[in-house]
């Protein structure tokens, strides 16, 4: 996420030195995964539960901070998408809501192509009090039909420019997001969608969604991929 951080520095400059002349920065989009396993703690969540230290020493697991905002995610038997592109098109400036959906419309439509259908989800009040970001799903992130979370979303802006970024699940351990979040999760893997079974390499399954999205990006950003 460091290299996330900087990429948007980089974006955010060009960007300022372009706008005179009515040029964009290039979108960047990037995909990857933790070694170790890790939670990542949102910009502004202070404090965590003392017994998240205890955890994560016996899970070998590293607690970290991101850029952007949201709660606390796990990051195992997950792929990170990032994102960087330019807050506003055609001289119109975007609220942050219109930032999420029309960053989200990439992942939604990549996701259709690969046979699941998603939403966007609807927090009740707790949500500011919940240390999980995936245990309620807000109107930035992405659910299946039964409202459990596929893809928890957050954002950062600089200048003009803005780094969206997110956890896609793909098998969750969801042994260990109940230990950590002492309530049972609400959230699905791409794995259990597409039918894979646990036991099997999910490897390829991986790289397809990779490929479908980087195609999808490329077709709603017209995108520079890393």
């Amino acid at each position: 996420m460091d290299l996330d951080n900087s990429l948007l520095d980089l974006h955010s400059q060009k960007s300022s030195q372009l706008t005179s002349n009515n040029i964009q920065a290039a979108s960047i989009l990037r995909f990857y995964r933790w070694t170790p396993p890790a939670i990542s703690l949102g910009f502004h969540q202070k404090q965590y539960p003392d017994r998240w230290n205890v955890i994560a020493q016996k899970h070998h697991l590293d607690i970290v901070h991101r850029p952007s905002g949201g709660r606390a995610v796990l990051h195992k038997g997950d792929l990170t998408y990032s994102i960087i592109t330019h807050i506003n098109s055609d001289n119109m400036r975007r609220s942050h809501r219109e930032v999420y959906e029309y960053i989200c419309q990439f992942l939604i439509d990549g996701l259709k192509k690969l046979g699941v259908s998603l939403a966007y989800g609807q927090a009740g009040r707790g949500y500011i009090h919940n240390p999980s970001c995936f245990s309620t799903a807000t109107n930035a992130d992405l659910v299946i039909a039964d409202g459990r979370k596929l893809i928890g979303s957050a954002q950062v802006y600089r200048r003009n420019s803005v780094l969206q970024h997110g956890s896609i699940a793909i098998a969750p351990d969801y042994d260990l997001l109940t230990e950590l979040f002492q309530t049972e999760v609400p959230i699905v893997g791409y794995q259990e969608l597409a039918g894979t079974k646990i036991e099997d390499n999910h490897q390829d399954l991986i790289t397809e969604l990779i490929e479908v999205l980087s195609e999808s990006a490329r077709q709603h950003f017209g995108i520079t991929a890393f």
